[in-house]
Parts: C-alpha cells; structure tokens; sequence
C-alpha cells in the first residue's frame, strides 16, 4: 500500500474513533487501542515527516512555544448576549418578538456553557485558524493551542469550501478537580472554577502546556458557510454535527413560555453535565427572521440569556477539621449535615482561615448558609445565628498541627497558620508527590498513591531515599509488579539529571516556583554556588525579592534540607543547571529614557534594559542609576542633572550592551 494513502487512512480512522468518543459518546475500542493507533501513526510519520500535515491527530500534542498571539479581525463578529434574569423579563423579550414577527416563530434553547468563547475556520474541510472573542471585532489567534484540543475536529468531510463555526472551549469539571488536587499537592492556590482554568490554559504560550490541560470544546453557531442551503438554527446545528463537530444540546419551542420547561430542566440538571454553566440561552431558529432582526450596538435582538442565580442552601455543621497541606498550612474545613447544592452532594465547605471564622462568629452546632464560589468550590457565607444552640463555643484554630503534634506558627506575611516540622507526615506525602510531579523532577509512574504506598511500607522516609529504591521490593507492593517497578525505577535513575532548576522547584521552597527556579538557575551554575549566596547577591537578582531570599537561605539552613541533599549527591542527583547564564549586567540599576531616540525605539531600548536585569521608570527620582537621553530631552534630564544622576546617549549606551 502506498505509504501517503496508509497514514491517510490511518487518519481517518483515528478521526473517527475521535469522534465516536467525544461527539456520539460510544466509543468501540479501547483506551488502549486508540492509544496504539496513536503510536503507529506517530511511528509512520517519525519516518516520513514530510507527510504530516496540520490536520493529522498527532498535532494535537502541542508544538513549540510562540512569542506571542497575533490579533486577527473576525469575518463575523462574535456577538454578546442580552442577560434576562426573571421570567418576566424572558416573556418580555417573547413579547417583542411577537411583535416583531406576527407571522410566527420559533424558538431554540441551549445550555450556555461557562467557558471562552472561539471562531473555528475550516478551508475546504482542513481546520486553518482559531481565534478568541476578544472584544467581539477582534480576537486573538490561538490556532496552535486549539490545535491540542481533542474533540475538535482538525479535518471534517463533506465540507463547504468556507465554514466559520463559533464554540465555547471548556475544562470538564473532572479535569478541573483532578488540576485542582495537583496544585493542592503542590500547595499551589486552587482555582475558582473551570472557566478561569480553561481561558487561562487557552492563553499559554506554549501548547504542550495547553495541551496538558485536557481542554474540550462545544459548538453551538455555525456563523458562516460558503454552501449557503440552511433556514433554521437547529438545521445549522444538525450539520455540524454531522460534520463532526461536537455540539451543544437543543430543544426547539413554538411559544416562550413553553421554553420555561427546558430552562427549569437545565437548572435542576446543571450538576450533572460534564461542563460548567451558569444559564440557558434562548434564540429565535429561523436565519432568515435573525436576518430580519438584526443586532443593537452590543447584542443580537433575536436572543437572550437566562441567568441562573448561584443557589445556596442552609446546612448545619457538625464538626470542623483541619487539613495540612505540602507547606504546612493549616486550612479549616466545616464538616456539615449533606445537602443538595448545584447539583452534587456537599458535605463539607471551606473556612479558608481563623479570621473568616471569626468574621463569620461560626461555631460548631450553628446553622450556615452555603454556596459554591465559582460554582464549584463549597463555602461557608454566612451564619443564621436565630438557629444557634445553647452551649455552642467559639472556633478556635488548635496551637499544635493535628497530624504531628509540633507547634503551629502565624505567618507574618498573612493569616495562615503554619507546622513547624518538615517531618511532619502530612508534609511529607505531598512533598515526596510534589518532588516527583510533572514541574518538578517530572518522574513518571510516581502519583500520590504510589507515594502512599512507599510511605507506609517505610521505604522512604523523604524524597531522597527514591533513589535508593531496589525493584524487587517496590515490585511487592500492592497494585504494582515487575514491569511496573522496572519502569519507576527507570524514571527514577532518568530524573538524576533533571538539572538545577528542576531539582529547586522540587525541593518546596516558599515562594520558588517553577519561574524563580528557573530564574535561579540562570544566574548560578550549581546547587552548592547557590547555597553559598548571601541576601544582598540573592536580591540583585531580578524578581528575587527579600521574603524569597529569606526563605531561601532559611530552607538551606536547616539540618533536615542538609541532609536531603547530602543524600541527593551520593545518589548522584546532578545539582549542575541546564539553564543558559543570564547576564545580569543592569541588576538592581534602574533607567529613565527620555527624549527622541535615533537607533532604537523606547520598547526596544527598554527591553533590552530588562532582558540585562535592569528596570526602567517613567520618573527620575534619587533611586534612578541612570537616564538615557535622546534628542529634545526635556524636564526629565534637567532634573536628572539636578540630582547627580549619570546621563548617557545612544553611543554610550551601545558600548554598554555590547
């Protein structure tokens, strides 16, 4: 068989499998299978690149990082819609429309996805362009990222030369819990909701990290066709679906009230749909009535969006426990009697500190009201003091962590309340699963159950006994075998050279992140030049401040951290940094550039300032290093020449980033 025609089939056997799983939700073979599909033709086409094309499956793993997203002008602006929030206002609007069209009319009703809103263009067939709303007008391309999400079709058959599609790209709210349990392991802040995960993932300049994310995406307006044969809305979305593009579910109505039915149905139901939503939209279904219609300034005239208030509920709380998270926090959480909130069961909320529960005057017994911020996370927002029993104490935070008995301090910075002992067991879980996680020293096959297990069978103590792991013993633990604990063992020898960065990140230090940690490995070569910095060459260092420094040099003096990388190096974990050196020539000067500039523009000059270490401001002030004048230089320079402050000119300035 000819190579081009079988990675062709290939394709769209895949494609299909694609959407049998995400679209029709009856998928024919295995995980595993479709995975095995996926690695031949990844195979196929390591052997003959020549033959990938954008369309192909295999580029929805991401490719390289872009510098930035270019503004692209929709060819259908992306409209907003009319909000109504009560059934007056909705039979309002059927009013109007009564009006308006004494002919007759029907109506659509949809779910209206919480996610960000995306034009989809396709050119005979092959998916060319993605682009945010933006402001309606003008969006921003995000074609690569899009390209990672897997229920978007980058090929359909039997398309029109031209098709415009607007959906909505979303995080599942499972995907969403299980990024959310990730970041709690790795004591990140949680994100409020599914919609903030989605746009924020949507926005990564890399797209394996957006393809990381797990994103879906829906379809709900076919916004353009070159084959112009449609009457209807709902025969829009029928097509699309044939097309197979993943589609948003509709009910069709002859009057508005008889819309109340699907709306109330999408309001009891929202808890069980696999995506977050926060209102049903009602829309007119003929085109050609649509046409007729027209839009205001801001909105279509011919549809509105019903807004679902966020629904709380009384609930009483039995108890309050305190969890210890990866940097030793102490969060309090109230264990209430379960009540039926959006859609799932709630049996505990969040107290987020002892100052919101004293703001709030909670105390065991009493009577709240909760609601699920971002509808997802549960909170406590209110207590009904009329239902508080007699005898009910106040709350207060215990004085020693729960879970190693070691005394708890207040942060200066906050109102957290934080364990004192790196030993603590608690602490350690999440610390050993966060050394191994994807941003840390990335060792596949070590997930949080793992680590559990390892834990408990008292093989390792901290993250450095991994590497002193013998297969035969990590084959005898439950659920594993020996290919497992071959592979882990593997992963486990492959992240010694990780490098410093990594190995930085993975330690857990406050407030060094994947960026500082990365940011530290540029301007230090090893692990042990590091541990040797003072505070003043730690806070030269741009967007190391002094409470990083501080934990910094705190966290390598103590004893336990010693220790760990004491046994890190006789395991032979390399401490070298893989990050290119920074040269850090500006770091801690700061510049004023003023006047007309002959040989850069402002931005070029200012970037290449930041890109040393240096800062620049649009003032002079006694903290000002030095003033880079150009011709017509006003105010600025004269006081600059007022204050002492050194004053260079484009010449002088080259010399000084050469």
């Amino acid at each position: 068989m000819d190579i081009q025609k079988e990675i062709t089939a290939l394709r769209r056997e895949i494609e299909k499998h694609n959407r049998l799983y995400h679209v029709e939700d009856a998928p024919i073979i295995s995980d595993y299978e479709y995975d095995m599909l996926m690695q031949k033709l990844k195979a196929m086409e390591a052997e003959h690149p020549e033959l990938i094309t954008p369309d192909s499956p295999t580029q929805k793993i991401g490719g390289p990082p872009l510098s930035k997203f270019e503004p692209v002008r929709h060819q259908v602006p992306l409209e907003s819609l009319t909000d109504v929030f009560s059934y007056d206002e909705l039979f309002a609007f059927g009013e109007r429309m009564d009006a308006s069209l004494p002919e007759g009319h029907s109506y659509v009703v949809e779910p209206k996805i919480d996610g960000l809103s995306m034009s989809l263009e396709y050119e005979n067939g092959i998916f060319v362009r993605g682009a945010t709303r933006g402001d309606g007008v003008t969006g921003e391309n995000v074609t690569e990222n899009l390209r990672t999400v897997r229920s978007l079709p980058l090929h359909i058959e039997n398309a029109p030369e031209r098709l415009i599609v607007r959906g909505e790209v979303y995080m599942s709210k499972a995907v969403f819990e299980e990024l959310n349990a990730q970041r709690e392991l790795r004591g990140e802040p949680l994100l409020a909701n599914p919609r903030n995960a989605a746009a924020g993932s949507m926005r990564q300049l890399d797209p394996k990290v957006a393809a990381s994310r797990k994103l879906d995406i829906i379809c709900f307006n076919m916004q353009y066709s070159s084959d112009d044969k449609y009457s209807s809305h709902a025969q829009t979305l029928d097509a699309m679906r044939e097309m197979g593009f993943p589609v948003v579910p509709y009910k069709c109505y002859n009057n508005i009230k008889n819309c109340v039915e699907r709306i109330e149905w999408l309001g009891e139901n929202r808890g069980d749909l696999p995506y977050d939503m926060d209102g049903a939209v009602i829309k007119l279904d003929s085109l050609s009535q649509r046409s007729a219609l027209g839009s205001t300034a801001k909105a279509p005239r011919w549809a509105v969006a019903f807004k679902y208030p966020p629904e709380k509920k009384e609930s009483r709380v039995l108890d309050v426990v305190v969890q210890v998270g990866r940097t030793g926090v102490l969060t309090p959480k109230a264990i209430v009697e379960p009540v039926r909130l959006a859609g799932t069961t709630v049996s505990a909320a969040t107290l987020h500190n002892q100052d919101n529960i004293d703001r709030l005057g909670l105390r065991i017994g009493d009577t709240v009201l909760l609601q699920k911020a971002g509808e997802i996370i549960p909170e406590v927002l209110s207590v009904n003091f009329s239902k508080r029993p007699e005898g009910a104490k106040p709350y207060l935070m215990p004085s020693v962590c729960p879970e190693c008995g070691s005394p708890v301090v207040r942060d200066e910075d906050g109102a957290a309340l934080r364990c004192t002992s790196p030993e603590c067991p608690a602490q350690r879980l999440r610390n050993i699963a966060h050394f191994a996680s994807r941003e840390a020293m990335d060792i596949e096959g070590l997930g949080i159950s793992v680590c559990e297990s390892l834990i408990n069978s008292g093989m390792v103590k901290d993250a450095s006994d991994l590497y002193y792991l013998e297969a035969p013993a990590v084959a005898a633990l439950e659920r594993m075998g020996d290919k497992s604990a071959a592979n882990l063992i593997n992963a486990i020898e492959n992240s010694k050279s990780a490098g410093l960065a990594r190995l930085l990140c993975a330690f857990g230090i406050r407030q060094v992140g994947q960026k500082a940690a990365k940011v530290l490995a540029g301007n230090f070569s090893d692990l042990d030049v590091l541990m040797a910095a003072g505070e003043e060459e730690l806070t030269a260092i741009p967007d190391i401040g002094g409470i990083t420094a501080g934990f910094i040099i705190n966290w390598f003096s103590n004893p336990q951290s010693m220790d760990l990388i004491e046994k890190l190096r006789k395991a032979g974990v390399s401490f070298e940094s893989k990050e290119e050196k920074r040269d850090s020539r500006f770091a801690g000067m700061s510049f004023v550039l003023t006047g007309t500039l002959s040989r850069f523009t402002r931005d070029e000059a200012g970037a290449i300032i930041e890109s040393f270490g240096g800062k620049t401001s649009s003032s002079v002030s006694k903290k000002t290093s030095c003033v880079l004048a150009g011709e017509n230089a006003g105010s600025k320079l004269t006081k600059a020449e007022s204050l002492g402050i050194k004053i260079i000119n484009e010449a002088e300035f080259e010399e000084m980033i050469k």
